[in-house]
C-alpha cells in the first residue's frame, strides 16, 4: 500500500511517516498542496492522508482536485477543527473519511487500512494461494495452517505479489509498491527479501523469478472478501 501524506508540520509530517512506515506502508511526504499535487502527476497513491489548512494549494482545493481525478485515490482529510458542522463540510468536499487532532495513532492506522477496501475496484480482505493466506487488516500470514513471522517489509511484499498474481511484478514495481520514492533503483534490496521471504515459506517454491521480467506468485491464487 502507498500513501501519500500532506502536512505543513515538518514534525507531525515526520512522525506519520515513520509510524505507517513501521505498519508495512510506503510513505511519501509533502508539506504543501504544490508538493503533494506534483507527487499525485508523478506516482500512484492508494490513500492520501490530506492536512485540511495548506499552504500553496488548500487542502480543501486539493481534496477537490483529487475527487476529479480519472484514477481516484481515497482521501482522508485531518483538521484541528472537529465539529460536526466541519466534518460535514470537509466530507462534502469529496474526503472518504475525515479525522480531527489530535488523534491516536492506531485509529489513523485502521482509518487508512479501511479506506483501502473501499476503493472503487475494492481489495479483497483474505489474499490466498498457494497455500498461503494472508489477512492486510490483522497483519496475519500463515502457509498450510503454519503462521509465518514476517519482517514489515516481508510481509508487504508477499501483500503486493498476492494482490497481482498471477500477474508479474518488476523490482521497480516492488519498489514503488512496497518502499517509497526514497528507494535506490539500483539497490538489490528487492532480490534480498525476496530471498528470506522465499526462505520463510518453505517448500514447494511459490514465487516464480523470470530475468528481465520480475516475479509472481504460482498456484492457485483467488481473493476472499470477509
Amino acid at each position: 500500500m502507498r500513501v501519500l501524506v500532506v502536512e505543513d508540520a515538518r514534525s507531525l509530517a515526520a512522525v506519520l511517516a515513520e509510524g505507517l512506515r513501521d505498519q508495512g506502508m510506503a510513505v511519501d511526504v509533502a508539506h504543501d498542496g504544490l508538493e503533494a499535487a506534483a507527487k499525485l502527476d508523478l506516482n500512484a497513491y492508494d490513500v492520501v492522508v490530506l492536512d485540511r489548512d495548506l499552504p500553496g494549494i488548500h487542502g480543501d482545493t486539493l481534496c477537490q482536485m483529487i475527487t476529479e481525478r480519472d484514477d481516484r485515490v481515497m482521501v482522508l482529510m485531518l483538521t484541528a477543527a472537529g465539529s460536526p458542522g466541519d466534518r460535514v463540510s470537509g466530507l462534502t468536499l469529496g474526503a472518504d473519511d475525515y479525522l480531527a487532532k489530535p488523534f491516536h495513532f492506531p485509529e489513523l492506522v485502521v482509518r487508512i487500512r479501511s479506506l483501502t477496501r473501499r476503493q472503487p475496484f475494492a481489495r479483497a480482505r483474505t489474499l490466498r494461494a498457494a497455500g498461503i493466506e494472508l489477512d492486510p487488516l490483522r497483519r496475519t500470514a500463515t502457509r498450510d495452517g503454519r503462521q509465518l513471522d514476517l519482517s514489515v517489509k516481508e510481509f508487504a511484499l508477499l501483500e503486493a505479489l498476492l494482490r497481482a498474481a498471477p500477474a508479474f511484478l518488476s523490482a521497480e514495481d516492488l519498489l514503488e509498491q512496497v518502499w517509497d520514492e526514497h528507494a535506490d533503483p539500483f539497490t538489490n534490496t528487492v532480490t534480498v527479501t525476496i530471498g528470506r521471504l522465499r526462505r520463510k515459506l518453505g517448500s514447494p517454491p511459490v514465487i516464480t523469478t523470470t530475468p528481465g521480467v520480475g516475479y509472481r506468485i504460482t498456484g492457485d491464487f483467488h481473493g476472499i472478501a470477509m
